[in-house]
């Protein structure tokens, strides 16, 4: 039993409300991020757009840029030195009390606390009786039109589906539950609406936390009332948060990595036709794709102590931007880093991070990424890109993705 709450939002449309996607028209910045990390791995100051390298507005304080593959894996690793508390400095209501924002001991603490939530029992029942179903439903809408624009029909609507129901909320909800997603997401885009939606959401999780309290089910929400570590529950609080943190990891990540793969694959179509022909191949289309157009391609660390990276002294207390996609394309350690091949050979990539904070949810978003994608190369049959819509691109700086993917395909009258 769930509670019930006010009715769906039948009008809503989620490209009506500003998203990080539309925040930045960066098309592509690893032309400037392979010249500045070819002078340094880690430089002081460099000429980059001020959205891919940001200061504060006075310049009091100058962020040092971490471009290397090694050097951005010892800053990940390294959690006595490199603080990740500035997290909540930056993004405020929408990560503060989150255990991405918080350093040991208390963020191994929280992890043992929600990580039962993320065994791999769980992940596989989601996997069979939850997330295929979604992305069919999604599929099912476009299946009879032969074309359709797969941000917008599927990619965005997909993952937010999936944390929906995953948590246990009812299908009514999704709208409501979608929009304060993206409003509370782009909270440094309207600062009052942010704050408005999370509030919103805190009201709406109690209501629902209490319910499971009371009627335990076999959804998240439930599972995280019911986890006990040594003695230990979660509070109310650190649910809500739990939850918050979902929304930029389970969704926004979630949909900017499987855009990356379609587009990916559809514009290199040889390498589409491969993987049409041989799914076995799929695996390594996705983490070539996490590699290539890394989704978030920067994370913040502060530098506590005075310390040595890189070739370059870095005083206490500054600002550290860790550039995931550079590292992830840094060509000592990637042979021709900027082409896009599924038959590299392996090399772990630093997309999800690495060390303590690396992503809880990493074994969730691939899992949907490869359902997504069987789902979407098993049905649409003859799928390209669309010849009369403008070429798509890859647009943003701290999080990437394309901002359209028109496509056509077989429909399905013709598949039968």
């Amino acid at each position: 039993m769930v509670v019930e709450t006010a009715g769906p939002e039948p009008d809503f449309d989620p490209f009506g409300v500003p998203d990080t996607i539309q925040l930045t028209d960066v098309p592509d910045p690893y032309p400037d991020l392979a010249a500045a990390r070819r002078r340094g791995p880690v430089q002081r100051e460099w000429p980059l757009p001020a959205d891919i390298a940001p200061l504060d507005e006075d310049n009091a304080e100058v962020w040092w840029n971490v471009l290397g593959h090694d050097e951005v894996v010892t800053v990940l690793r390294d959690h006595e030195t490199y603080s990740s508390c500035v997290l909540a400095e930056i993004m405020g209501p929408m990560l503060d009390g989150t255990m991405i924002a918080m350093d040991e001991p208390a963020h191994r603490a929280q992890r043992a606390l929600v990580a039962p939530a993320f065994r791999p029992k769980l992940l596989a029942r989601w996997q069979d009786e939850l997330v295929r179903t979604v992305v069919d439903g999604l599929l099912d809408s476009i299946m009879e039109t032969g074309r359709a624009d797969l941000v917008r029909r599927l990619m965005f609507a997909f993952p937010v589906r999936v944390i929906a129901r995953i948590l246990g909320l009812p299908e009514r909800d999704s709208a409501r539950f979608q929009r304060w997603s993206i409003e509370l997401i782009s909270i440094f885009v309207d600062w009052d609406r942010g704050l408005a939606a999370a509030h919103a959401l805190r009201a709406y999780l109690a209501e629902q936390t209490a319910e499971r309290r009371a009627h335990p089910g076999d959804d998240l929400v439930s599972e995280l009332v019911q986890t006990d570590v040594d003695g230990t529950r979660l509070t109310d609080e650190e649910i809500f948060a739990f939850v918050r943190m979902l929304l930029p990891a389970g969704i926004e990540t979630t949909y900017r990595s499987l855009g990356n793969v379609m587009y990916a694959l559809l514009t290199h179509p040889d390498q589409l036709d491969e993987v049409v022909q041989e799914p076995a191949l799929r695996a390594a289309a996705i983490e070539e794709t996490l590699r290539w157009e890394t989704p978030v391609v920067m994370v913040p660390r502060r530098c506590v102590s005075q310390t040595h990276l890189g070739g370059v002294d870095i005083p206490a207390g500054a600002g550290v931007n860790v550039f995931l996609g550079s590292a992830n394309r840094d060509e000592r350690r990637y042979t021709d880093p900027d082409r896009f091949d599924i038959h590299r050979p392996v090399a772990p990539h630093v997309a999800f991070g690495s060390g303590p904070h690396a992503c809880l949810g990493m074994h969730l978003a691939r899992m949907e990424m490869r359902v997504a994608l069987d789902a979407v190369l098993e049905r649409l049959v003859d799928l390209r890109l669309d010849p009369s819509a403008p070429h798509p691109r890859i647009v943003g700086s701290a999080f990437r993705s394309p901002d359209a993917l028109p496509v056509v395909f077989a429909p399905a009258r013709d598949c039968v």
